[in-house]
């Protein structure tokens, strides 16, 4: 018997045991697991999120965050953790790709879970330090050709969007780019900055404050069309790079499986409840989100084909499991 079907029959035998359980939930905080560092962008849409499902719940919605390995210990301690929906995991990307990235993920990305809702997604945008005296992607790539071994890239760790983005570009302009790895997209947003590391490919939320204090120097979009906060940058594409709008990392809430149904169903109201707000909505959208707010069987399906499409994209790019 596998260890996901023994947590299965367990949760059942808990659910028939204590029927009153689902009627009072919640009744005690719920804790939303992150993989990643407090203050990037998967954080700061959970805490937004935390803080109206805690009124909508009548419970504390505590955002945790236990960052490392892209994401893989918090999903694999949520994968883990005792089905009551007490427990929840705010996912990204990574979610599938280390299932497809690491050997041993620990956890299957679709039959692990209970999937809730995607939430939003998020853009990329090419950044470097406003300082940098480098100004334009086509120079980076002439510098990465004359001077090989030279021009870096930091990502939030090994598979996660910014490494995928930045591996794509290196195959496509043919180059050799070196990646630096962090737990996090904040603390690899903010080498880049300091001008230690050349550029990141970064989830457009947020952004625009950094460039508009003259942090951050934007030298692409990977939208397919121009964004319109950054309407004098081009996309990636116009510079001659397409499938970049493919590595927008998307954002959603996942319960370990078997969890009740009437819990995942009072999560996805109050998620909903937030997402119809506009004041929630305008937040969203001036950090750069595009809200989608899908339903528990759309998010589950979306997580199929995300899956595959992951599969076709680390194949094509040369990076092998760890």
């Amino acid at each position: 018997m596998t260890a996901i079907l023994k947590k299965i029959l367990l949760s059942l035998v808990v659910m028939t045991a204590l029927p009153a359980m689902s009627q009072t939930y919640p009744d005690k905080p719920i804790k939303v697991i992150i993989g990643f560092a407090a203050g990037g962008p998967t954080d700061v849409i959970a805490r937004v999120l935390a803080q109206d499902m805690t009124a909508t719940l009548g419970q504390s919605v505590i955002v945790e965050n236990k960052a490392g390995a892209n994401a893989k210990i918090a999903t694999e301690y949520v994968a883990q953790a005792p089905s009551d929906g007490y427990t929840l995991l705010f996912a990204s990307l990574s979610h599938n790709v280390n299932a497809i990235m690491f050997k041993k993920p620990g956890y299957d990305p679709i039959a692990s879970f209970e999937p809730i809702s995607m939430v939003a997604d998020l853009p990329m945008i090419l950044v470097t330090s406003y300082n940098s005296p480098v100004k334009t992607l086509p120079d980076f790539i002439k510098l990465a050709k004359d001077k090989p071994g030279t021009v870096s890239y930091s990502s939030s760790g090994n598979a996660g969007s910014s490494h995928l983005a930045g591996s794509l570009l290196a195959t496509e302009a043919k180059v050799d780019l070196i990646h630096v790895p962090f737990k996090g997209n904040a603390p690899a947003l903010t080498e880049v900055m300091a001008g230690n590391v050349n550029f990141i490919f970064y989830p457009i939320i947020g952004i625009a404050d950094q460039v508009a204090q003259k942090r951050l120097l934007p030298l692409a979009v990977g939208t397919t069309k121009r964004h319109p906060d950054f309407p004098n940058t081009a996309t990636m594409e116009e510079l001659g790079y397409k499938g970049f709008d493919a590595t927008a990392p998307w954002v959603g809430m996942l319960a370990p499986a078997g969890t009740p149904a009437l819990a995942v169903s009072k999560i996805d109201a109050a998620i909903q409840s937030a997402l119809a707000k506009p004041e929630i909505r305008k937040r969203l959208n001036d950090l750069g989100a595009v809200i989608v707010g899908s339903r528990p069987n759309e998010f589950k399906a979306f997580l199929v084909k995300d899956k595959l499409h992951w599969k076709k994209v680390i194949d094509a790019s040369g990076l092998k499991p760890e």
